[in-house]
């Protein structure tokens, strides 16, 4: 009996599971039979055949360690949050999914977590008790999963997860060599975004002479950082490249596109004046000249018409009040404005549309079309034939129309010109078939009569006769010319 004794102490005492000994206090005595108690309750609910809910193993792992939590979790991770509650409310008659249920709660945590209280709660209670602590770890995650942060990514893969949209930290690459590599693999990825990502990364941690340096033989990243400046508006920036680039004449026009944000005439006009130096190409350098021109005499014009029409002593002020100023308004809209406020002024005054044209050689077929628009929106047919008429050096007089007569008929049919005016130039139109279309459309019925006279088309003339008035002048016209035809075939 004693030998018995004697090996059981000895098989509890080197267990690697703490047990207590007949040496112990009473109030652990005490705590341990009510330990027993809780799991013997456990038989009464589950049936012993259900291996799920033995969770104390005996094989010489500790109860509660990371590699026996970890086998208990993953067991256990297929059951789910909803399932749990509903057995739990069904009661002890539906347990048989139980078991993976309740495999988060471990008997470890009913030994550990309890074992400074005087006595344990029920199992519902366990399970439904959300403070109870469990002791099974997190498992980590896969490593690939943690290279965002770790920043160990090659300058090639960090472009292709660029691409990807994946974020991706720049600031590991440190050194020159890291970061020029990283801009020829974005530049090799053909990716715009990743490219200006990756130089807008490289002007912030590079002085500017090593990063004009590495991209003047790097023509593609160059392109976009050139382009990205404009766009955002880094003018110092930028002049400072394309200096270094020795590109004197995007300089230039670079520093002349700042007169965009210049929003007083007078200070721009004085901007202008100082562009004129610079060192422009031959043509641009003519068209900085005209603006400077240009605004010049708008400024003129503005402040001389605005005291005409206050003061209310120029009659087409009066009957056409301005709509808007004329500063600042390109060369064909001042050269319109001219024409309609200001045609009959002298060459020698600034507004005269003779004057502009003379002044910024705008050619004949431009100032043609712009004048006629703006005298036929007057409605001054006298103004509109003495544009269109010409003399040759032998005195004779006749209609020239640099722009075609087909676009003068269309553009005085849309400020309502007569019939009769309109008669007068489709007459002009040298294609017979175009002639026709328009005298047809816009119902010059002479026009149409004449030509299929010309044209000796009997059967036209008998068709379009249905199309004039019965007893008008057109129908005694046509009437007229098919009875010529008959004789005349006789």
């Amino acid at each position: 009996m004693s030998r018995a004794r004697a090996d059981e102490e000895e098989y509890w005492h080197s267990s690697k599971f703490r047990a207590f000994t007949f040496d112990d206090e009473d109030d652990e005595l005490s705590q341990l039979k009510e330990s027993k108690r809780a799991v013997n309750s456990l038989r009464d609910i589950v049936d012993d055949d259900d291996d799920d809910l033995e969770r104390v193993s005996w094989s010489g792992e500790p109860v509660g360690s990371i590699s026996w939590s970890i086998k208990e979790t993953a067991s256990g991770s297929t059951s789910s949050l909803e399932g749990r509650d509903s057995s739990l409310q069904k009661g002890s008659s539906s347990y048989a999914a139980l078991p993976k249920q309740v495999s988060s709660y471990s008997l470890s945590s009913l030994f550990k977590g309890r074992n400074k209280l005087p006595s344990f709660q029920s199992l519902s209670d366990a399970l439904t008790d959300t403070g109870a602590k469990n002791y099974a770890p997190e498992l980590r995650r896969p490593k690939a999963e943690y290279k965002d942060y770790n920043s160990d990514w090659s300058p090639k893969d960090t472009v292709r997860r660029m691409q990807r949209g994946k974020v991706c930290s720049l600031e590991r690459f440190r050194s020159l060599q890291d970061k020029l590599v990283l801009l020829d693999e974005a530049v090799a990825g053909h990716d715009g975004n990743v490219i200006t990502a990756v130089l807008i990364f490289l002007k912030r941690t590079l002085r500017r002479e090593i990063l004009f340096r590495e991209l003047e033989v790097r023509q593609v990243a160059l392109c976009h950082l050139i382009h990205f400046l404009r766009e955002t508006g880094e003018q110092k920036l930028l002049l400072d490249l394309l200096r270094f680039l020795d590109r004197t004449e995007e300089v230039a026009l670079s520093q002349y596109r700042e007169h965009l944000n210049i929003q007083d005439v007078e200070k721009k006009r004085e901007f202008l004046k100082g562009c004129i130096g610079l060192p422009f190409s031959a043509e641009d350098t003519s068209h900085i000249q005209d603006h400077y021109t240009l605004l010049e005499r708008q400024i003129i014009i503005e402040a001389n018409d605005r005291h005409l029409e206050m003061a209310g002593q120029s009659e087409i002020f009066r009957k056409y009040p301005r709509k808007a100023s004329i500063l600042n308004m390109p060369l064909v809209t001042t050269l319109f404005y001219s024409c309609f406020y200001h045609y009959t002024e002298a060459e020698g005054t600034f507004s005269s549309p003779t004057n502009l044209k003379k002044t910024f050689k705008i050619p004949d077929k431009q100032y043609v079309l712009t004048a006629l628009a703006a005298r036929a929106k007057l409605r001054a047919w006298n103004d509109v034939d003495a544009l269109l008429t010409t003399k040759n050096w032998l005195g004779y007089t006749k209609k020239k129309a640099p722009i075609g007569f087909h676009r003068v008929v269309e553009m005085l049919q849309r400020n309502n010109a007569p019939v009769q005016v309109l008669q007068e130039y489709v007459r002009l139109v040298e294609d017979v078939e175009t002639r026709l279309n328009l005298a047809t459309k816009y119902k010059c019925h002479d026009v149409v009569i004449e030509t299929y006279r010309d044209l000796k088309d009997r059967v036209q003339l008998t068709a379009y006769k249905c199309k004039v008035e019965r007893g008008s002048a057109e129908e005694e016209k046509i009437n007229s010319i098919l009875n010529n035809m008959v004789r005349s075939a006789y």
